[in-house]
């Protein structure tokens, strides 16, 4: 996979990071410095993208 690619991602958190980001923008951050703060916060609170593996923990 790419990096970049969000296509390991739930529709739930590409929800989240799409909201988290146009929040950002309107205190006026850049639209490329606000979706990399709304992913990486997406990231922080959920744990990244799906995993593959059978048994993989999830916290």
């Amino acid at each position: 996979m790419p990096q970049g690619d969000k296509s390991s991602y739930t529709d739930k958190q590409k929800r989240q990071a799409e909201h988290i980001e146009a929040g950002y923008e309107k205190k006026g951050v850049s639209t490329k410095t606000a979706e990399a703060r709304a992913w990486a916060t997406v990231n922080k609170l959920t744990g990244g993208g799906k995993k593959s593996g059978s048994g993989r923990n999830q916290k």
